[in-house]
């Protein structure tokens, strides 16, 4: 099957996450993506620790199945030498501050003259207007502006840091994908191009629907006092008498009366304390038993209820590796080969070459002469 976004020319600007990893969605569904990189360095992301070969393991996995070129962007010749590209492309990536690329000739409203039906993604923390525009900032201040990082807490009732790139991926990467698809659809109806303009911070304001939702009636939540904060003891991590924890989420009744019974508690009774004194009676229940024990109690029943694994456990884990998430892989400009990363394009989208490169710095500059 020919794949869905065969045939399309992507210009990627981005440099480190949130663009590289929207290109490689793009590529990955069968899009060529031309990466410009600043010569010598190229992308910062490729110094990063560890190395896979002479390249950071995160750039390679961010790059597989691009073309490299290497290019001054400030040199005199710069928009000549990418004006043939420029005439050709149907998305252009960038995430630079509002107006570095517009003081670059490369911005929207230039390129648009020559390219009427490009679409020109801009990803940036706080979006193209507003009086934090052109704010130095990175994932965690996103998390920060956006009231998400509020609602996280320690044990000393202090916010803790997240332990993924949540305005990076679940802010930037995946609402410039949609939109650029959107983007493209639009294209066929109409003909032309727009200018998209992804902001992380913003986009971070869907995660919080429901709090949105309470504060509207005047119920803002805090941590340790809802749902999903820590405020019942349906939603919970617990430790087991080895130190292990178990992520315990059987919100619904029919799960939590499963839950309360095979963990030894009379459902109603439980229910007539308060949710702190709820929370410490099962956590003192669970702390009783090592987490094998818990597995076993829990095993095919309705509980949802789950071991909190490691990433090298999850990595390997037997329904992960049955589902194919790491049958592909990625070979890097000096040959080393390592699995690819995972990315949310269906199967059936995707190349039918599982082993793809990652391009060697300014491995594919004749692209710019053809």
């Amino acid at each position: 099957m020919t794949q869905p976004l065969s045939g399309l020319k992507v210009l990627d600007f981005s440099t480190l996450l949130p663009g590289p990893l929207c290109s490689l969605l793009l590529a990955e569904a069968g899009a060529e993506v031309i990466k410009l990189e600043r010569p010598e360095r190229g992308d910062e992301m490729r110094s990063y620790e560890p190395k896979a070969g002479v390249d950071s393991a995160n750039f390679v996995l961010l790059n597989r199945g691009k073309h490299s070129v290497s290019i001054d962007l400030k040199s005199s010749d710069a928009l000549a030498q990418l004006m043939p590209s420029l005439k050709e492309a149907d998305v252009l990536i960038e995430q630079f501050r509002p107006g570095v690329m517009d003081r670059l000739g490369l911005g929207y409203e230039a390129l648009s003259r020559i390219n009427p039906r490009l679409i020109y993604c801009s990803i940036t923390g706080f979006g193209q207007h507003g009086p934090r525009a052109k704010e130095a900032a990175h994932d965690l201040n996103y998390v920060a502006a956006s009231g998400t990082l509020s609602l996280t807490a320690g044990s000393d009732g202090a916010p803790v840091l997240p332990p993924a790139l949540i305005a990076d991926i679940a802010g930037g990467t995946y609402p410039a994908m949609i939109n650029i698809l959107l983007a493209l659809r639009q294209r066929d109806v109409t003909g032309k191009g727009m200018h998209l303009d992804v902001a992380m911070a913003d986009n971070l304001f869907t995660f919080q629907y429901w709090g949105l939702g309470n504060g509207a009636l005047g119920q803002w939540p805090a941590t340790a006092s809802d749902l999903v904060t820590g405020g019942t003891p349906r939603y919970q991590i617990y430790r087991t008498a080895d130190n292990a924890y178990l992520a315990a989420a059987p919100l619904e009744d029919k799960f939590w009366g499963n839950f309360t019974a095979l963990v030894g508690f009379d459902e109603q009774a439980l229910s007539k304390l308060s949710p702190g004194s709820a929370i410490a009676a099962v956590a003192d229940a669970i702390a009783k038993q090592p987490v094998a024990h818990w597995e076993e109690v829990f095993k095919n029943q309705d509980v949802c209820t789950s071991r909190v694994l490691s990433l090298e456990e999850a990595r390997h884990d037997a329904h992960f590796n049955a589902r194919g998430l790491f049958s592909h892989t990625v070979t890097t400009a000096d040959g080393v080969q390592m699995p690819a990363l995972p990315v949310p394009v269906d199967a059936a989208f995707r190349s039918s070459d599982r082993s793809r490169p990652t391009p060697a710095l300014g491995a594919d500059n004749q692209i710019l002469n053809k």
